[in-house]
């Protein structure tokens, strides 16, 4: 299985506001940079949207490091939370419905099809990638006639 390195992230202008996302992918001596925005939308659903986008692009089941400063995406994934609320019904612990359901229901199938690892890092803690991340979610977020994010509610 081939070893892959994924660094996120994600920003919105206002929460919410315009809004965008950033992956950077590393395979031997091969980079991806993918990034994208939306013009009403939140902070959450672009740190979402970058890892979606990020394991999307791979062609094949790959080991994948992913690296975010989210820690929204990394809770949820590596605590169980996104288990409990698919089990509970997409409800939480305190029965209120999960924010985002459309994109972790997107999430889910890339989760099954390769093997990831989360590791949290601070944002704008000086980690080289994760700084680029950020740069370019920002860049996105500021791009001329973006589309609306199809998962927000007006």
């Amino acid at each position: 299985m081939s070893e892959v390195l994924l660094v996120t992230d994600g920003a919105s202008l206002g929460n919410p506001g315009p809004g965008g996302w950033a992956a950077i992918l590393r395979f031997r001596d091969h980079e991806k940079v993918l990034w994208g925005g939306f013009s009403h939308t939140t902070n959450n659903r672009m740190e979402l949207l970058a890892l979606i986008e990020g394991l999307a692009a791979l062609t094949r089941p790959c080991s994948v490091q992913v690296v975010t400063d989210s820690r929204y995406v990394h809770d949820a994934i590596a605590k169980g939370w996104l288990k409990a609320w698919q089990h509970n019904g997409w409800r939480t612990a305190d029965k209120k419905a999960v924010k985002n359901q459309d994109l972790w229901q997107r999430l889910l199938p890339l989760l099954q099809h390769h093997d990831v690892t989360l590791h949290w890092v601070r944002g704008h803690a000086g980690h080289p990638d994760n700084e680029r991340c950020d740069a370019l979610a920002k860049q996105a977020a500021q791009g001329d006639d973006l589309p609306a994010d199809p998962g927000m509610r007006a």
